[in-house]
């Protein structure tokens, strides 16, 4: 980041300093040259103007010229002025006429112009010189100058803006840049919080499930308490291996992985297995699935991913009911999945699991980002169903 600071810190010395010296050479060359050319029959108070005056005054120039950006009409008018008597301040008046140019300030540039062309003929006559040019040829002289001058002035201040506007859009590149990166990095992150959310939250629920009835229930028998034993090491061993699966498919795909084949995402063939394993851990849950055709990958990875989802939060918050989950879709028609449990028809023994409440949030979302949409809520039974319908192909 270092030479960003620098280069435009360096311009910005530079640019002056080369026209301080272009300044001083046209002033030099503008008292020089009369000085040169001077006779015998120069007088002596022109010749001492001349010698001391003329060059007092030019410096009294170089001095003001600093002020021409906040005094642009009084610095132009007054250098300008100044080269009636004074052939040294000639580089200071160029360099005021060109600047009021480069800055589009033409009312001015149609005062100074006139002032500098009539100071140019005063100047030739009334200076150490005694051979002069036609009247006309000295306006048509002092005319090109200034023209030359005013025609450099605006160049310049066209450059200049012409710059200016390329480091507008590069620094708006910039700032838009930097934008897609953070609103692209939000994105990662809200995907990588969906998927260890949908994955982790099903095993954890089940083994923080089965822990409880370990520490609730004191009539557990020995066989009963291994088995919640092994229940509750299976689905951490899952859950560990659902994790490895997860970050498997966040990961870089051009780094390469350390080990093989990544496992591939559940879809919606997985469905028995998922209530299968469901029904293995206590829950009594029943399996419609209609689905016409093969369906694509990712809409059965969404479909599996909400029933996951719809099953936990019936383990969490309506433990012992009965649910159903029927599945059914067609190409024409997209995807139906429907979750419902009964009403629960006794307290919940024990202590609750925790809830997220990012459950149902990330179901929203999932059905949004597949083109679907999903409702929730109690029905007239008193029983809570979840009600999805995402498009065939996502």
């Amino acid at each position: 980041m270092a030479p960003t600071h620098v280069v435009p810190e360096r311009r910005g010395r530079l640019a002056p300093t080369w026209r301080y010296a272009l300044a001083l050479l046209i002033s030099l060359v503008a008292w020089g040259v009369p000085l040169l050319s001077a006779t015998e029959r120069t007088s002596d108070t022109r010749l001492m103007w001349f010698l001391w005056g003329d060059p007092l005054l030019g410096l009294v120039s170089f001095v003001l010229i600093r002020w021409r950006h906040r005094q642009p009409a009084a610095v132009s008018v007054l250098l300008n002025t100044f080269t009636f008597v004074s052939a040294s301040s000639a580089g200071p008046a160029s360099w005021a006429l060109g600047s009021v140019a480069s800055h589009r300030r033409w009312r001015l540039v149609a005062v100074v112009v006139p002032i500098s062309v009539v100071a140019g003929i005063v100047q030739e006559r009334i200076g150490l010189a005694e051979d002069t040019l036609p009247l006309w040829a000295s306006l048509s002289f002092g005319g090109l100058v200034s023209g030359i001058l005013v025609a450099t002035g605006y160049a310049m201040g066209s450059q200049r803006q012409l710059v200016d506007s390329y480091r507008a859009r590069a620094e708006t590149a910039e700032r838009e840049q930097r934008a897609r990166v953070a609103q692209a990095q939000a994105a990662e992150r809200t995907r990588i919080a969906r998927e260890m959310h949908d994955v982790l939250a099903h095993r954890i629920s089940l083994v923080a499930m089965n822990a409880s009835t370990l520490s609730y229930r004191t009539d557990l028998s020995e066989e009963d308490r291994a088995t919640a034993a092994r229940s509750i090491e299976e689905n951490a061993h899952r859950a560990l291996s659902d994790l490895r699966a997860v970050l498997g498919v966040l990961r870089d795909p051009t780094q390469p992985a350390d080990e093989g084949p990544e496992r591939p995402q559940p879809g919606i063939d997985d469905l028995a297995a998922l209530v299968e394993e469901e029904a293995a851990g206590g829950m009594r849950v029943r399996l419609s699935q209609a689905v016409e055709g093969e369906l694509p990958t990712s809409t059965g990875r969404t479909a599996y991913r909400i029933v996951q989802e719809a099953l936990t939060n019936v383990r969490k918050h309506a433990p012992g009911t009965t649910v159903t989950v029927d599945v059914a879709g067609s190409p024409d028609d997209g995807v139906v999945i429907a979750v419902r449990n009964a009403a629960p028809v006794a307290p919940v023994r024990g202590p609750s699991l925790p809830a997220s409440g990012l459950g149902l949030l990330g179901l929203a979302e999932r059905a949004a980002l597949a083109g679907g949409r999903i409702n929730h809520g109690v029905d007239a039974t008193g029983g809570y169903s979840v009600r999805a319908w995402i498009p065939w192909a996502t």
